[in-house]
């Protein structure tokens, strides 16, 4: 990377900051699984978790994209542990890239048992936005 480009990413970092950061990223959605979002099985619903996820990544695109943007692609997920009712669910995000148009962003998100002081890994996964204009075109991310 250029000077320029760390400056950049760097900023674009700063903007993105703004929750209670932690190693594994900076803190943007903290909420507990209830019944309502599980599976046939019982288990927390996949797709609920996935939602979350976009969610808490969304979040911080907006901060540091300084408006609008869209889910562009995830890549893979792997599920490495299942949540249950009540557990609480924490998500943090990292700005690991910064294009002209575009953001990088990696998720992870940690389950604990509702009557534990332990957490664990639930999954992790790299979701790209795009910054977008008024009328849902690609627009450059400000670079101040």
């Amino acid at each position: 990377m250029t000077d320029t480009t760390t400056d950049f990413l760097e900023t674009a970092q700063a903007r993105g900051s703004h929750g209670r950061q932690q190693k594994d990223g900076v803190l943007l959605v903290r909420t507990i699984a209830m019944p309502a979002d599980t599976n046939p099985s019982g288990d927390v619903f996949g797709g609920w978790i996935m939602s979350q996820m976009d969610l808490a990544a969304g979040n911080m695109a907006a901060r540091v994209s300084q408006g609008r943007g869209a889910t562009v692609s995830v890549e893979a997920m792997q599920f490495l542990r299942p949540l249950k009712v009540g557990d609480e669910v924490t998500l943090y995000a990292t700005l690991t890239k910064v294009g002209r148009t575009s953001m990088r962003i990696h998720i992870d998100v940690w389950g604990r048992p509702r009557m534990s002081e332990q957490s664990h890994k639930v999954t992790e996964a790299e979701f790209v936005f795009v910054a977008l204009d008024e009328d849902g075109k690609p627009r450059p991310i400000p670079r101040d």
